[in-house]
């Protein structure tokens, strides 16, 4: 039922310019919850969440897919609790930090580069070039303080107008 879910639910969620990243469908009780788990190129905000909870609200109720037995429709964002699982995560992240583990590594780095599988982490300053297809978790680490992309070139600019 999870594929056919996905299958049917891919379309509803592209309209609106974001991806259907994951779907889980879990009993709770005498209901179904069924999750669903929204990602896009410029992140997810919660106007977005709330206008695809709505249409696939309206899509599951024109259909017969979910049955007679009731159900909870719960619609997010990745997030950055999530690992990284597939190759679009590792793009969409590039710049962030994150704590990537398998047999043969085990390393927080910088992801500066991603042309798959290959993803480029910055690690104490050098780069390290690893296969995802090693790494058996990822996990993106929270910076607090962490300057932008923009930050980054402005203060390139100020130190080359400086010389």
């Amino acid at each position: 039922m999870i594929e056919e879910l996905t299958k049917l639910l891919g379309p509803v969620v592209e309209q609106f310019g974001l991806d259907l990243d994951d779907l889980h469908l879990s009993k709770a009780g005498k209901r179904r919850v069924l999750e669903i788990v929204l990602d896009g190129d410029d992140g997810v905000n919660l106007d977005q969440v709330a206008e695809v909870s709505r249409a696939v609200s309206e899509y599951l109720d024109s259909t017969e897919i979910m049955g007679e037995m009731a159900y909870l429709l719960e619609v997010g964002s990745r997030g950055v609790g999530r690992p990284l699982t597939k190759p679009i995560h590792w793009q969409r992240n590039l710049t962030r930090l994150v704590e990537v583990s398998g047999n043969a590594i085990s390393v927080t780095g910088r992801i500066v580069d991603f042309e798959n599988p290959n993803v480029t982490l910055e690690v104490d300053g050098k780069n390290q070039v690893v296969d995802i297809n090693t790494i058996s978790r990822a996990m993106i680490e929270v910076e607090f303080n962490r300057k932008s992309v923009d930050e980054d070139l402005v203060d390139e600019e100020f130190s080359q107008d400086e010389i």
